[in-house]
């Protein structure tokens, strides 16, 4: 697992990785208000819904960066190998999707 403390430095590495998913993991409502281009929404209160290959490349964000890193804890345990928390969207550059 990485952790990134910057998310911008974290979706530089997002968009260099083949077959990369972007996760965030912040509720519906949320997710609504804005979110990056590209992303998937899966809130962290049905994440383990999720019905990937264990070997996708998944990065995680949030708002701040708490909810990413326990989405992270959790996917581990169901056997998930190839993640990465890169923060909030709080400290985001970049243009929003809604």
């Amino acid at each position: 697992m990485l952790l990134f403390g910057n998310i911008n430095r974290g979706l530089a590495e997002y968009g260099s990785v083949p077959g990369a998913v972007l996760v965030d993991v912040r509720e519906a409502e949320e997710f609504a208000a804005g979110h990056i281009p590209g992303a998937v929404n899966l809130p962290l209160s049905r994440i383990e819904t999720v019905a990937l290959p264990k070997d996708t490349p998944l990065f995680l964000y949030c708002l701040r960066g708490s909810r990413s890193l326990r989405a992270v804890g959790v996917l581990k345990r169901m056997g998930y190998t190839n993640l990465r928390s890169i923060g909030g969207i709080n400290t985001y550059k970049g243009e929003l999707t809604k």
